[in-house]
């Protein structure tokens, strides 16, 4: 073993080992990997900068452009509405029409998206039905990762493995290739969770179904009755002509400016206030006081400011222009750890945080100041227009739950036909091979962008850039240990603990191993190092690569063992009050039973002999 392999291996190992505490961020370690290894003199700066140029890695990207193309026409929420509307009262119609909408919708965009979609519909839907949101939360997760084995196009992984085969001047994957092996392990996961849905918990004995929540239940719950105002600006404050931002009310005042309503030409005007709102004669402020000033009518006379009378608890008379929402923070949120008035959020998000609660008590001293927590529900206080665009930033934010008072409609719900050709098109380019992958997916962005389904702004936004800097850091991580001897000696001690029983325990290996490694670090990374080893693997013993590849991208996906293998995993753990061994429990002997099914499919399917 030579001092080069030494320190990849030991580079290998402390980003492991950063990746399993998540200190620092996992894309911060990618770009200590793409430093570390040139330094070293392992690989030029060349080959560990060639990342950015893979195809993959811009085709990755393009389909998160496709998948916010498809929520902002509605496409997914049209297909959650049509699940509720399918699934009547029946628990069993609504799990499996659950799990297939999910993995159907989720072989064509990021499967965290998906399920991010679906959480508010399945919380909703159980509330209906009298079920605990436990005995659904766990298929959503098990269909959404299952998703990934159907296509291609489904997950990382997959193109990572793809184009690793074709870098070996190999055959690479069909768009399809994935299909049999997804829909044999989707089946098999919906007739499991049917039966293990009952060590997830019962229905409640009793209660009422309750529709979905009011804006008066919301304001209960967040404890917002009384904070109210309604506030004119007299022609002689000294507010006239200063911005929101000058102001800072929020901190001196303990005031949050929700919404201005502004006269002109004798015709009303809501305005939803920025930091560089600029207040003028005669508007009137719909103020919350979260933290009201000991000496308020002092304040009001010193501004001049006129009470006026409320017509409504909490603003429900301006339901149709402001709205409400409740918000949790997904494990990557870049708010965790940071306080309200630390992260600009009106300045950010155009909308009010106006309530928070946390173990399901509502926080109201010093909500400013207050560190937020994995788990906390902010209720934000905005525009409709506003809520919906931060719907689409589930990378910070997972909207929970909207009143019934919300006018549910994408913002552009006419272009969901033009999204469809649009996804049709590229479906028939990957399967036809007339163009590269890579082209197919860019000319649908630029066809969505033509249509109208997605703007600019918001496709640099639906881009996942931690993700791509993962695999772009990761992808020299290949190369290194082919060229030190590191794929050559793991290839030699799996082939020696088990060449002499034969290809399928080989297979068995390489699935298991892969899926422990998946515990520990993404299944993105987990694919650019177990990808090499599987084609070196079937080289040794002059086997076709195909299955051995295959093997290893239906590992990468089959993350169901912990709340922390996946996202997605993540995602669910809070809506379905779920305990880590929770996921061990059950994710175990599935595992174990999506590996007996590819162990046995895979060579069927793709021959072990070339």
């Amino acid at each position: 073993m030579t001092l080069e392999l030494l320190w990849v291996l030991g580079l290998l190992l402390a980003t492991v080992l950063m990746f399993a505490c998540n200190r620092p961020r996992m894309d911060v370690v990618a770009l200590l990997v793409i430093l570390g290894l040139p330094l070293s003199g392992v690989l030029t700066a060349q080959e560990a900068l060639a990342g950015f140029a893979d195809p993959s890695v811009v085709l990755i990207a393009a389909l998160f452009v496709i998948g916010d193309g498809l929520v902002r026409t509605g496409v997914a929420y049209r297909l959650g509405d049509w699940l509720v509307a399918r699934a009547g009262n029946s628990e069993t119609r609504l799990l499996v029409l659950l799990m297939l909408c999910v993995a159907g919708l989720g072989s064509v965009m990021s499967s965290t998206g998906v399920v991010a979609i679906f959480i508010p519909v399945v919380l909703s839907v159980a509330n209906r039905l009298k079920l605990s949101p436990r005995r659904l939360m766990m298929p959503l997760s098990v269909a959404g990762l299952i998703s990934g084995m159907l296509t291609l196009v489904a997950t990382p992984p997959n193109l990572v493995i793809h184009a690793e085969l074709v870098r070996h001047g190999l055959e690479g994957f069909s768009f399809f290739a994935f299909t049999p092996f997804g829909l044999a392990i989707l089946a098999l996961g919906i007739v499991y969770m049917l039966f293990a849905r009952r060590w997830l918990g019962e229905a409640p004995a009793d209660g009422q179904p309750e529709a979905r929540r009011t804006f008066q239940q919301l304001i209960a719950d967040y404890r917002l009755a009384g904070r109210e105002r309604r506030l004119r600006v007299g022609s002689r404050s000294p507010l006239i002509g200063k911005t929101l931002d000058e102001l800072d009310l929020r901190r001196n005042q303990g005031m949050n400016v929700v919404a201005v309503e502004r006269y002109s030409h004798f015709r009303r005007k809501l305005i939803s206030p920025s930091a560089a709102t600029e207040l003028k004669s005669g508007d009137v402020l719909l103020v919350d006081l979260f933290a009201p000033n000991l000496d308020l009518l002092g304040f009001y006379h010193d501004m001049a400011l006129e009470p006026l009378p409320l017509r409504g608890h909490y603003f429900t008379d301006q339901s149709h222009e402001v709205g409400m929402a409740e918000v949790t923070l997904p494990p990557e949120s870049a708010l965790i750890g940071r306080s309200l008035s630390e992260v600009a959020f009106r300045t950010q998000h155009d909308l009010n945080v106006v309530g928070l609660r946390r173990n399901r008590q509502a926080l109201e001293d010093n909500l400013v100041e207050e560190k937020l927590r994995l788990g906390d529900t902010l209720l934000v206080v905005g525009t409709w227009k506003a809520i919906r665009q931060l719907q689409a930033r589930s990378r910070d934010f997972l909207v929970l739950s909207l009143p019934a008072e919300v006018d549910e409609v994408a913002p552009a719900a006419s272009q969901a036909p033009f999204a469809l050709l649009s996804l049709l098109v590229m479906v028939v380019l990957m399967v036809s091979g007339l163009v590269p992958n890579v082209l197919a997916a860019l000319i649908t962005c630029l066809l969505m962008g033509l249509f109208r389904c997605i703007d600019m702004d918001s496709a640099y936004r639906a881009i996942h850039w931690p993700t791509l800097l993962l695999i772009v850091g990761m992808l020299p991580f290949a190369l290194a240990l082919e060229k030190t001897g590191g794929i050559a000696l793991a290839v030699q001690g799996l082939v020696t603990a088990l060449g002499g029983a034969g290809p399928y325990l080989i297979l068995a290996g390489l699935f298991l191993v892969t899926a422990l490694i998946g515990l520990f670090i993404s299944n993105t990374a987990t694919a650019v190092l177990m990808a090499p080893v599987a084609i070196a693997t079937a080289q040794q013993l002059g086997a076709s690569p195909a299955p051995f590849a295959m093997i290893v991208a239906l590992a990468a996906s089959a993350a169901f063992m912990t709340p922390v293998s996946s996202p997605v995993n993540t995602l669910v753990l809070g809506p379905g009050h779920y305990r880590f061994g929770d996921f061990v429990r059950l994710g175990v002997p599935f595992t174990l039973l999506v590996m007996l099914v590819c162990v046995l499919m895979v060579p069927w399917l793709l021959p072990l002999r070339p």
